[in-house]
């Protein structure tokens, strides 16, 4: 197996462990209509409110019709509002609902948990190791703009 086959593989699989992990805290909380691809794009919004859809897609790497599709179920789930754009009548704003805020805070004391956790069985040298290697390794590869530069 190819080295940047082993590496995305460790990277999907870590990435699963965590959503998983998130998911089944934030449904002992009483989020439990929630996807990983969900996770994703409530994570970024809660870091970016009001957000344009196609900065959104950009940031969790989704295409337009994927992006559309979720949150039209976020909308419906009542986790998050779009508004107009005051500026551009063609961009709509997404925001969290007062629903959203509660998750926002289920989701950060998860996330903090989680961290606990992981760092108690690694260390914490060795996950500010990893993020500032990932993050590294990420940076190289993608230019400002999201897309990959090879």
């Amino acid at each position: 197996m190819l080295k940047i086959s082993k590496i995305g593989s460790l990277l999907k699989r870590t990435y699963r462990i965590y959503s998983n992990n998130c998911l089944k805290r934030l449904e002992v909380k009483g989020f439990s209509d929630l996807r990983p691809s969900f996770l994703e794009i409530l994570f970024y919004i809660c870091e970016n409110p009001g957000s344009s859809i196609k900065d959104i897609g950009q940031g969790c790497g989704l295409k337009k019709q994927t992006m559309t599709s979720h949150l039209n179920e976020l909308v419906k789930r009542g986790y998050i509002s779009r508004k107009i754009n005051d500026q551009d009548k063609r961009e709509q704003n997404i925001f969290l609902t007062e629903y959203g805020e509660k998750f926002k805070f289920s989701l950060m004391e998860s996330i903090s948990e989680i961290e606990q956790e992981f760092s108690s069985q690694v260390g914490s040298v060795e996950l500010e190791r990893v993020e500032h290697h990932l993050k590294n390794f990420h940076d190289k590869i993608y230019n400002k703009e999201n897309t990959v530069i090879f």
